[in-house]
């Protein structure tokens, strides 16, 4: 019998809200849930304190600082913050997913992909700021090709640092806001392969489609085949949309979760698996009003009995500041009392002290929102 969209999510329930480690510090917790999608500065410290909380925003900061973490532009054109040994595999499947679009861009003729990256990631021995890395490119295209068709606009400053050999720090402000950043290679880890980032994928995110794997890594789906093919012991079955999901033998049982979450924007649970396959975790139409497709931001969304139902919100850059939490029409209402220990988590992870709470119900059908009481 066919896997369902309930069956999927609660497998990959199992991996990403696994039991804390305990005592083994912020980066043992990323290991087990893999890295997160960061263009949000502040969503590494959300995501780990709605999976282990009591998570702090020191402690994450602290594992930043001495490079237990470390964040940078890697796979999909995204940014992500991981463990060194995640990124190294992040940054293996950069290198070829990203490949064909690098080489359209910069036309090279007389020199090679891999010798770019190579002098970048020597020049970058120490830090360096968005102009230094810029620069380089344009010195490095001169010299070896004896032009430059990009430095200078938008897509010559991602290509002075987004091939993911890279890792970023903030130069102004800190971890969790949006500073100016500065960047350096990553320091020395083990070599990762394609394997270690497809078996990251579904370690932390299976069972997965083919199709899962190839959109979060940005690798091509022969590739992503290529690689499956490779590797002993995986279970496979089919899933409720025709496609077969694949698993390691190794994964823990399924489980399903009660009570309300507060999930950082871009969460695993709808950036980790190709847009289709979203649905094992929320509806359709519930997706797309969390994400927006005039500037690709995602409103931070909340998680009820293991279901996305709703968003957030805590504006305002106070410290003391009021949070609104929406839940969609038609699904579970948040109990008052449920929200006690997630807006605690979200407290010790921002380090700022919610004011006062307020809970809405959004009626999709009719685009209104009606207050409810905290």
């Amino acid at each position: 019998m066919p896997l369902s969209w309930e069956d999927l999510a609660a497998a990959a329930l199992a991996r990403q809200l696994p039991e804390d480690p305990g005592g083994s510090g912020v980066a043992a917790r990323l290991d087990l849930v893999g890295p997160v999608q960061s263009q949000t500065a502040r969503s590494p410290f959300l995501a780990l304190a709605a999976r282990f909380p009591g998570t702090t925003r020191a402690e994450v900061e602290a594992a930043y600082e001495d490079g237990s973490l470390v964040r940078g532009s890697t796979i999909r054109g995204t940014v992500h913050t991981a463990t060194p040994a995640q990124y190294a595999a992040l940054g293996a499947a950069t290198r070829v997913g990203q490949r064909t679009l690098w080489q359209r861009m910069l036309k090279l003729e007389r020199s090679s992909l891999d010798d770019l990256w190579t002098a970048t990631e020597e020049f970058a021995a120490g830090w360096r700021t968005p102009d230094e890395l810029q620069d380089h490119l344009h010195r490095w295209l001169v010299t070896h090709e004896g032009r430059d068709d990009v430095t200078g606009n938008a897509a010559g400053r991602y290509l002075a640092f987004g091939h993911g050999g890279l890792v970023r720090r903030p130069v102004n402000g800190d971890w969790a806001g949006q500073g100016a950043p500065e960047y350096r290679t990553l320091p020395p880890v083990v070599a990762a392969t394609l394997r270690d980032a497809v078996l990251l994928h579904l370690r932390c995110h299976g069972p997965a489609s083919r199709h899962d794997v190839a959109w979060w890594s940005g690798l091509g789906l022969r590739v992503v085949d290529d690689v499956l093919a490779g590797l002993d012991g995986l279970l496979a079955d089919e899933g409720p949309d025709g496609r077969t999901y694949v698993s390691l033998p190794d994964a823990p049982a399924s489980r399903t979760d009660h009570g309300v979450r507060l999930l950082p924007e871009f969460d695993a649970l709808m950036c980790a698996y190709e847009p289709s396959a979203r649905v094992r975790f929320a509806e359709r139409h519930h997706l797309d009003r969390l994400w927006s497709g005039a500037n690709g931001m995602v409103l931070p969304p909340l998680l009820v009995d293991g279901r996305i139902t709703g968003y957030w919100r805590a504006t305002g850059s106070a410290r003391r500041r009021p949070l609104e939490v929406v839940w969609f029409a038609r699904t579970r209402r948040p109990r008052s009392g449920e929200l006690d220990a997630p807006v605690a988590a979200l407290e010790a992870a921002l380090g700022i002290e919610v004011a006062s709470v307020t809970l809405s119900r959004e009626d999709l059908g009719r685009g209104s929102v009606s207050p409810g009481r905290g």
